[in-house]
């Protein structure tokens, strides 16, 4: 990598990128690791995604947590106990930086310093990192945190749309749809959210969706589903059913909706926990269409030969997963993921970690404090135990489990590198034990050593969300 002066040797520490959650619970494990680590974000304050004023974020002001607070906290670190059970965007954004303050993580944390590329020239010893302000400099490793949901996917169709378009990661207020005709284009979290929103606001409101999903509510029995669902232990063979049952009695047939029948079996795609879509479908505010088949001006025509003319499409059609400042050559690709040794360890690098890119059917934040430990025990053994880093080092390069529970996954993008989150968990718990690892992530903060070994809170603010409704993200 061509430098400008001399390159500065930071061969002693990791360079993290990234401040987001994934960003934050790399730092904390590295920290409690004893592990010399920097770390930057292009953004002023910590939060990643949900911070809504950085303009790359997907955050918009209805969204909330799609899972629950109960077991969806960042380990180690409750939720305040007076948030609801799926906060709105800004009380998340409030408790994440309430943990960066809680584990010192601000300190190492350089803002306002987009990465401009990482490269290397001893293969893959070192990493040359060059910083937005032009200085360069030399790290031992890389922990690859700057998210996934920025670099929109727009899929491209036969024809000319004359109306105005725009991705979901651009969207930030319903009343961005007052006066206009809306088409919101896929079925995700995300696509639900906005279809909802634009039922309430628009003249008219339609959403495509190229299949049929399982709806899921955010509730059973009155408990959120998925406290719901890991307080129910069943053998696989039984799982399934026990939930398609519970859905027939809370959800009945989607195809009363107009909505198509799902293809697949449940469990098998990332669960839709959106029943509010359902509302506005059943009170004609929302009407269902099917995949896009070209467009003529402003009009759209799909697949059952139906058309619409409408102002605004709106494409939640998912993210590409880019490292700008990264060759893409330094890895191998499974459809659009890299290929990981449990979704986060490069399988020939020892010295990165990527955090953020699995895909399961549960929270996110015990995943990267999971593999960030993982890495960073990897990272001791090499110092310390050689020939015990040298047998994780083939394994990871050649180990290829089957953590899908026995479900087969719909055949797309999002699921080519899918795995059950209670099965991907049992597997990495039985390498930590294996290889004798410490679970650095969840140790309680510096100076509350003696203190009860229970998470911190913090005091809440109020809600400033336009609705109290219960979004995902």
């Amino acid at each position: 990598m061509p430098t400008n002066g001399s390159i500065l040797d930071r061969t002693a520490h990791y360079c993290v990128i990234g401040a987001g959650p994934a960003g934050l619970l790399a730092a904390r494990s590295l920290k409690h690791a004893g592990i010399p680590y920097e770390q930057f974000d292009k953004n002023d304050d910590v939060g990643g995604i949900w911070d809504i004023k950085n303009d790359w974020s997907p955050m918009y002001e209805t969204a909330h947590f799609i899972s629950s607070k109960t077991v969806s906290n960042l380990p180690g670190f409750d939720m305040p106990e007076d948030y609801p059970d799926y906060p709105n965007h800004r009380q998340i954004l409030a408790y994440i930086r309430q943990f960066a303050r809680a584990y010192d993580l601000y300190p190492n944390i350089t803002f306002e310093m987009p990465i401009e590329r990482v490269e290397t020239d001893d293969g893959g010893k070192t990493w040359l990192v060059r910083l937005g302000d032009g200085e360069a400099r030399r790290y031992r490793g890389l922990f690859l945190c700057s998210g996934n949901t920025w670099d929109p996917n727009i899929p491209v169709h036969p024809g000319e749309y004359t109306g105005e378009t725009i991705h979901s990661v651009r969207y930030r207020k319903p009343d961005e749809f007052t006066g206009k005709r809306v088409l919101v284009v896929g079925g995700g979290n995300s696509g639900c959210d906005i279809a909802c929103d634009a039922a309430l606001y628009a003249d008219e409101a339609y959403i495509s969706l190229r299949r049929g999903y399982h709806v899921i509510p955010k509730y059973f029995f009155g408990m959120p589903t998925d406290l719901f669902a890991s307080k129910v232990t069943l053998p696989r063979f039984v799982e399934r059913r026990v939930f398609e049952l519970l859905l027939r009695m809370t959800v009945g047939d989607l195809t009363r909706y107009g909505l198509p029948k799902p293809d697949h079996p449940v469990m098998a795609s990332h669960p839709i926990m959106n029943t509010q879509v359902l509302h506005y479908l059943g009170h004609g505010d929302l009407t269902y269409k099917p995949d896009i088949e070209r467009f003529d001006g402003k009009r759209v025509f799909f697949k059952d030969g139906t058309s619409v003319e409408v102002d605004l499409i709106v494409f939640a059609t998912g993210y590409k997963v880019t490292y700008p400042y990264m060759d893409k050559s330094h890895f191998e690709w499974i459809s659009k993921y890299p290929d990981l040794y449990l979704s986060s360890l490069h399988r020939e690098y020892d010295n990165v970690c990527c955090l953020g890119l699995h895909q399961t059917d549960g929270g996110a934040y015990d995943f990267f404090t999971l593999q960030a430990d993982m890495m960073c025990n990897f990272i001791l053994d090499q110092e310390q135990r050689p020939k015990q880093a040298a047998k994780f080092h083939e394994l990871k390069k050649k180990d290829r489990p089957n953590l899908s529970g026995g479900i087969q996954y719909v055949d797309s993008a999002r699921h080519a590198t899918y795995v059950k989150k209670s099965v991907f968990k049992r597997y990495s718990d039985k390498l930590m034990r294996r290889f004798g690892w410490k679970g650095f992530g969840t140790m309680i903060p510096p100076g509350e050593e003696h203190a009860p070994q229970r998470s911190p809170r913090l005091k809440s603010r109020p809600s400033t969300a336009r609705r109290t409704s219960s979004r995902a993200t």
